[in-house]
């Protein structure tokens, strides 16, 4: 009996980890309970190995089920979440793990996880306070790029991706993500990265490793996401191979007509490296103040994935009221005790006092309770806080005396130890008029305010001591919302500084989104649009460094971008059109120094993604097209291209599932920007020397496999290695990797 009664108090706590699981068990009968027949007190016949004297106590299951969860990220500094789609799905898993990008949009160095900027203008991000962290995108997350988890099981997430299988050359990156739930409303968790490229090329081995710890409370009155990130990343620098005819032309530039091997080709530097140290701990929370109303029963219980909020009413039951039995908490109409179904949740915890068979509640058949009516939980006023404090070291060490680069200085100084340190507070908080709370609430309107304040310390100049700037802002802003219902949907966010160095500045964005029928398909129309002036940041204004340093008085960037989207389900078109008006902007020119262009720059843009489907052949398309107003200071590819040709399908009983197929990349020739290692950014090219990229195309097949929880991938990745004009370079003298081949593996765990 003690045994048993164990089993159910097992049973209770996992249904409240697991955020309302229903379980099933064998529950033993008594002999008293059994008549002359072999049935039960309800009518059912009984296992006679459930009876007391044949049990076996590994003959007790217990069963989950299906999991269930939901991911979000955070979209802006008042703590709005996002709902996103959950990481499970198997197509173009084989781009994931790509430091190119999923539809290969990043010029990058060459080795997993180097440095990288993309082609595409409205892709790229805005300046922020550790401009050194931004190249490194493909690896460090920021608070708004993190995603959470909320599920009614335990998951467990451990992916591998490989390239190669040489210990000297290859490549690994190693990521963990668990989540667990403490309750309905309660989760926490870890997200664990390591990765190790060793590189194809000399001198270009990079090491990175980031841990997070988060957890979050989405409540109906308390909601809380919180983060602690540590990140560490060291990689090598090489400066480049020393002539790009080892890989456009081998024959001539290697001597006595011998092909060098990729780990053979020497490159301009070969004692330097950048490290990049980020801690951040991040906390957006808010109270909502409300009310309880009646609704109908099938209304109620509807969680508001974009507010948070959670409308069930049996989730936060009044003080001393007796918990109700609703008809979704109802029993099930036929007993049997060899699998009896009971429902462990917040409805019916009297339940689970009732670990004994014969003290089972008496439930005829066909027996439900009826509720027409409950209530829910209706936000009125959100309090908003939002707290971020960082602290974000980078250093540049290099004992090379000759720089064959972009660095234009007389006499290059060797043994250099470059570093600097910022550290950074920022306060959010704000009050909000939620949405939906009566018929005149057709949106949400919030106001707020920002203060923030940072401490930067530079290296002294010629021996000194060194230098530190303190700098604060102090902003006021508003956000008007309507986010419910299925045709408009809009959203407007803008703030303006009052103090500090934010006098002057000003940002407005939003968005607004149409959907509607169209026969039987669903168009949407999405429009976005953004109107800033800004000072340039910080490390663009002031960097001391022992090779190359600046103090400089820069205007304000103005900016102002306007994008339509259309988007066709049923005929799988997604077109965009954007254009982008910059004034005073700002950029690091051929010598590796920031500077602003007079006047303005203009870039227009426009994307077009068509796939095609026909039996189990697939073509995904995207052609993306730019102009730049002036390419001296932005230069862009007029044109670049993507395709993926495969064939999906299923096999074993359509329990594992193929993508079979190959890939191509592709862009059109132009100036791209030139990699200065001493300050880890990209730059215009030398003039002296320019050298345009692109026209050549990067191909890789591919098998692409998915066996129910487990995601896995084989890639010839460019296969077209030194074939055409071998002009396989994505950023000038840094040639990607050759033909090699990747792995990636990805499990999900749900218990």
């Amino acid at each position: 009996m003690r045994r048993f009664l164990l089993i159910y108090i097992m049973m209770g706590v996992l249904a409240g980890v697991g955020g309302g699981n229903v379980l099933h068990a064998q529950v033993p009968v008594t002999p008293q309970q059994v008549d002359a027949n072999g049935r039960d007190q309800y009518g059912n016949q009984v296992d006679p190995t459930m009876m007391p004297q044949n049990l076996d106590s590994t003959n007790v299951e217990v069963k989950g089920l299906p999991p269930k969860l939901y991911m979000w990220r955070i979209k802006n500094l008042l703590g709005e979440r996002e709902i996103v789609p959950a990481d499970t799905l198997h197509h173009q898993f084989q781009n994931s793990g790509l430091t190119e990008g999923m539809n290969g949009h990043y010029n990058y160095l060459g080795n997993m996880g180097a440095p990288r900027q993309s082609r595409i203008f409205v892709e790229r991000q805005s300046n922020t306070p550790t401009l050194f962290l931004q190249p490194l995108n493909s690896f460090y997350t920021e608070p708004m790029d993190f995603l959470f988890t909320n599920s009614n099981v335990p998951y467990t997430n451990i992916t591998y991706y490989k390239t190669g299988s040489n210990k000297v050359t290859g490549e690994e990156w190693f990521k963990s993500y668990f989540s667990v739930n403490a309750n309905k409303r309660l989760a926490f968790g870890f997200d664990i990265n390591y990765l190790y490229a060793r590189g194809y090329y000399q001198n270009q081995n990079a090491a990175y490793f980031d841990a997070k710890v988060f957890a979050s409370y989405i409540g109906n009155r308390y909601q809380m996401q919180a983060i602690y990130s540590s990140t560490y990343m060291k990689f090598n620098e090489n400066g480049g191979i020393e002539k790009d005819e080892y890989i456009t032309n081998p024959e001539e530039a290697s001597q006595e007509g011998r092909k060098f091997e990729s780990i053979n080709i020497p490159t301009n530097l070969t004692q330097s490296a950048n490290r990049n140290q980020d801690f951040y701990l991040y906390l957006t929370h808010r109270y909502n103040v409300g009310f309880y109303r009646e609704v109908p029963k099938s209304k109620a219980g509807t969680p508001d994935k974009t507010a948070g909020t959670s409308k069930r009413r049996s989730e936060m039951p009044k003080p001393k009221e007796k918990p109700r039995l609703t008809s979704s908490d109802s029993l099930p109409t036929t007993l049997t005790t060899d699998s009896l179904t009971i429902a462990l949740n917040d409805s019916v915890p009297h339940i689970l006092n009732d670990s004994l068979p014969q003290a089972r509640p008496q439930v005829a058949a066909n027996d439900t309770a009826k509720v027409d009516m409950e209530e829910e939980y209706v936000p009125v006023t959100s309090f908003i806080h939002t707290f971020q404090v960082e602290r974000a070291r980078h250093s540049f060490n290099s004992a090379d005396t000759i720089y064959t680069h972009n660095v234009n200085t007389q006499n290059p100084l060797p043994n250099v130890h470059d570093s600097t340190l910022y550290v950074g507070i920022k306060n959010t908080i704000g009050i909000s008029l939620l949405e939906g709370f009566n018929k005149y609430a057709k949106a949400g309107i919030t106001a707020f305010a920002s203060y923030n304040i940072g401490k930067y310390t530079l290296m002294g100049l010629n021996d000194l001591p060194s230098t530190t700037y303190n700098e604060s802002q102090l902003y006021v802003g508003g956000e008007l919302a309507k986010r419910h219902g299925h045709t408009l949907h809009y959203h407007a966010i803008g703030q303006v500084g009052l103090a500090g160095n934010a006098i002057g500045e000003f940002e407005v964005r939003g968005d607004v989104d149409l959907n509607f029928r169209l026969w039987k398909d669903t168009v949407s129309f999405i429009a976005r649009g953004e109107v800033s002036n800004k000072l340039a940041p910080f490390y663009m204004r002031h960097y001391h460094s022992r090779n190359l340093s600046w103090d400089n008085d820069l205007g304000k960037e103005f900016r102002s971008h306007i994008e339509g989207e259309l988007k066709i389900e049923r005929w799988r078109t997604r077109l965009r059109a954007a254009v982008d008006n910059i004034k005073n902007y700002t950029y690091f020119n051929a010598q590796a120094l920031p500077t602003q262009k007079s006047g303005s720059v203009q870039v227009l843009s426009a994307c077009l993604n068509q796939d095609f489907k026909l039996g189990i052949l697939h073509l995904d398309n995207e052609v993306i097209w730019q102009k730049s107003g002036d390419q001296t200071v932005l230069p862009l590819p007029s044109l670049s291209l993507y395709h993926n040709l495969y064939l999906k399908f299923k096999m074993a009983k359509k329990v594992l599932s193929l993508e079979l197929g190959g890939d191509v990349r592709y862009f059109s020739k132009y100036k791209a920007p030139a990699y200065e290692p001493s300050i880890q950014q990209f730059t215009l090219q030398n003039p002296e020397a320019p050298v345009q990229l692109g026209g050549y195309p990067i191909v890789s097949v591919y098998a692409n496999l998915h066996l129910k929880r487990t995601r896995f991938y084989l890639m010839m990745y460019h296969i077209n290695n030194g074939s055409g004009n071998a002009n396989s370079f994505l950023v000038p003298h840094y040639p990607i990797n050759p033909r090699i081949l990747k792995f990636g593996l990805s499990w999900n765990f749900y218990d």
